[in-house]
């Protein structure tokens, strides 16, 4: 557990000494206040990934030197600098191109397959299994497809976290749930070297969430967003590749909120409303939850009960993340019964955001609340 005391002391201090340099007046690393996405009304700073990944390296360094984890894992932070760079960048300009971040995140899976041998070996799919090894590579141990499928996946995950940071601790906390799972499992193996970078980056989203939830002082960015769902692609992608027992649908199950959330938004702007799926909009699900149902009921509509309002709207995200992580972590031997759960998480998904799109809140109580 001292890895989980160094990250978090860690991210606790550099997250403070960020939001010190933002109350100097540096206008570029504050989140606009304009934008369909945005549910704050002053200017935060949003680099809060810099303590993340601050945190999460120097308390991978100290477990190295403790001989608690391989030393050549440190090769992920290394890994992780292009896309953490791209969204850092995004963070600080406005100015970096969707292409340009997809690239990035894939450069860093590359990166990360050349330098720990992060390529997604199985997928749990028996005929799809045995394409993965077809046409190797030279010098690696997989396929072509074999790379292609983890670059996507990496670069998938990675835009799927960015994704679901829409709110106060809604981000951070998901992944400090699906890190836990992961982590858990990881233990379970005897894998020390995963279960502690699974504990890195949990202390580390403790140090950030104690600024961060409820009263939202520092956002962790694209860059941070970044940093974590790539992270979590490759914990993912290690586990399986370094244990044969464990079925690939259990880290599929551990993140599926943030998978199911892009798939549908994706199918939601491109075949239903025929726009870029690069484009934001306001109808993920998170954002229903808070104008369907805490716009209306959780306080007045005045600007003081908005942060109340804001932070109010994760813990719904959070229980719904625990639906797909508690039964991958109970379940993760038995491939049938995560297939089964996973199925089951996506109608819940889908049948909740229909419940949501479909609710009004009743006149009466916009009344009462437009009054006060």
């Amino acid at each position: 557990m001292q890895t989980v005391l160094v990250a978090t002391i860690v991210a606790y201090l550099a997250t403070l000494a960020i939001m010190r340099l933002g109350s100097q007046h540096l206008h570029p690393i504050h989140d606009p206040l304009e934008g369909v996405q945005k549910f704050h009304t002053r200017p935060v700073p949003r680099i809060g990934g810099v303590a993340v990944f601050v945190a999460v390296v120097v308390a991978l360094a100290w477990s190295a030197w403790r001989g608690l984890v391989e030393s050549k894992l440190l090769g992920l932070a290394l890994a992780s600098l292009p896309v953490f760079a791209a969204g850092l960048a995004e963070d600080l300009t406005k100015r970096v191109s969707p292409r340009a971040r997809l690239l990035a995140a894939a450069g860093s899976a590359a990166l990360a397959g050349l330098l720990v041998g992060a390529w997604l070996p199985r997928l749990g799919i028996p005929l799809l299994d045995d394409l993965l090894h077809q046409w190797p590579v030279p010098g690696l141990e997989v396929g072509v497809l074999a790379v292609l499928i983890t670059l996507v996946a990496t670069t998938g995950l990675t835009h799927a976290i960015n994704i679901i940071d829409g709110f106060n601790g809604l981000a951070a906390a998901a992944c400090a749930l699906m890190f836990a799972g992961m982590g858990y499992v990881a233990w379970a193996l005897g894998d020390q070297t995963l279960a502690q970078l699974c504990l890195a980056a949990i202390g580390a989203l403790l140090g950030f969430l104690a600024w961060n939830y409820p009263r939202g002082w520092i956002f962790l960015g694209d860059g941070g967003a970044y940093l974590l769902g790539f992270t979590l692609a490759q914990v993912a992608i290690l586990l399986v590749g370094r244990h044969p027992q464990l079925s690939p649908w259990f880290p599929f199950l551990v993140c599926l909120y943030p998978i199911v959330e892009t798939l549908f938004s994706i199918y939601r702007k491109w075949i239903v409303r025929r726009m870029s799926p690069g484009l934001p909009d306001a109808l993920h699900l998170h954002m229903l939850v808070y104008r369907r149902l805490l716009r209306w009921a959780a306080g007045t509509q005045a600007a003081r009960d908005f942060t109340r309002r804001n932070a109010a709207t994760a813990p719904y995200l959070w229980a719904l993340t625990s639906l797909s992580v508690v039964p991958a972590v109970l379940f993760w031997y038995r491939p049938p019964v995560l297939i089964a759960c996973a199925v089951a998480f996506a109608v819940l998904y889908l049948l909740l955001y229909v419940r949501l799109v479909r609710f009004r809140a009743p006149a009466w109580l916009k009344r009462r609340l437009g009054r006060s």
